[in-house]
């Protein structure tokens, strides 16, 4: 089985969804035994809201834990960086790239960023919130993984993401712990690099949808990549987050709000350029993984960028 993933992120939907449906028109149906499955926008309320959390501020890709984990607790570093990322009262402060800049000075960027983006169940209101319990939708996507694919006995995922790296760049990285292929031969099938989060091109989370994969299909040898197409520099990223979500705690829901429209222009950029880009390593990545799973058979047709992204991704 194929999984591709987009949405989880909701915000980050739409060139997930454009690629999904570009696939549509590219791929034919897979051999005998073998199976493409789409999961389309995984998080329907960030993506219609123009959000990257759900209606709970939860950040889905952190509320996956697995059996035996608690959702408590925090990165050490981030009860220091709550009060400048998720400030309480009045306006956004204006230095917070100061703010920040001297955080990172003193503990160092790569702890900086860990602490920020790991993952953390202390602060409802703050970034990066994994929540209090298993939210609905991851639920009810475990539970459907569950009811209809526990007959696979092979599984690739792929989960495509927005807003890490250089524009218009493509970084896959390899979710930690859930290899059932060595990493060598994950690449020569693919074509290309696969990121370890350990080594400061990305950084680890806590209570990602790849690790509860094998648990939900155990039966199943998993391999799960997210695929993420970069958009603006990360502090952008970071700081239209944060406003975005100081507004959203203060009453502002409408969707096309300037800090709500800010977050949509950061992760899925209005060029076409850039959505071109996207569309071809999308489609490109889930072709390739295509010929590999399915043993390079001639019933899935070569993937081509015709032309149509830049309305797909609207």
């Amino acid at each position: 089985m194929l999984l591709h993933a987009s949405g989880l992120h909701g915000v980050e939907a739409f060139a997930g969804s454009a690629v999904q449906l570009a696939a549509l028109g590219n791929l034919s149906r897979p051999p005998a035994g073998c199976a493409l499955v789409l999961a389309h926008v995984l998080n329907p309320y960030g993506m219609a809201w123009r959000r990257r959390v759900n209606e709970n501020n939860v950040d889905l890709n952190r509320n996956f834990l697995l059996p035996g984990e608690r959702w408590e607790g925090a990165p050490a570093l981030y009860a220091g960086l709550d009060p400048l990322l998720n400030p309480s009262t009045g306006s956004p402060p204006g230095a917070f790239r100061l703010q920040l800049a001297l955080f990172a000075l003193r503990h160092g960027p790569h702890a900086t960023r860990q602490a920020i983006a790991e993952g953390q169940y202390r602060y409802p209101r703050g970034l990066f919130y994994g929540g209090a319990g298993l939210e609905a939708g991851p639920r009810l996507f475990l539970d459907w993984l569950r009811a209809h694919l526990s007959r696979a006995t092979r599984v690739l995922a792929l989960d495509m993401h927005t807003g890490l790296g250089r524009y218009g760049g493509e970084m896959v990285i390899r979710e930690p712990g859930v290899g059932a292929t060595p990493r060598p031969e994950l690449e020569r099938a693919l074509g290309r690099r696969l990121v370890d989060p350990a080594q400061g091109a990305a950084y680890r989370i806590r209570g990602g949808m790849g690790g509860a994969l094998p648990h939900a299909l155990p039966g199943a040898r998993v391999d799960f990549l997210l695929q993420e197409i970069g958009t603006a520099p990360t502090f952008t990223v970071l700081r239209t987050l944060r406003e975005e979500n100081w507004y959203h705690h203060r009453g502002i829901l409408d969707a096309r709000h300037p800090s709500r429209l800010a977050l949509l222009e950061a992760l899925n950029p209005a060029t076409a350029g850039w959505r071109r880009r996207a569309l071809v390593h999308g489609l490109t990545l889930l072709h390739e993984a295509a010929q590999w799973l399915f043993g390079g058979s001639d019933d899935m047709r070569t993937v081509q960028y015709r032309g149509r992204g830049t309305d797909l991704a609207q």
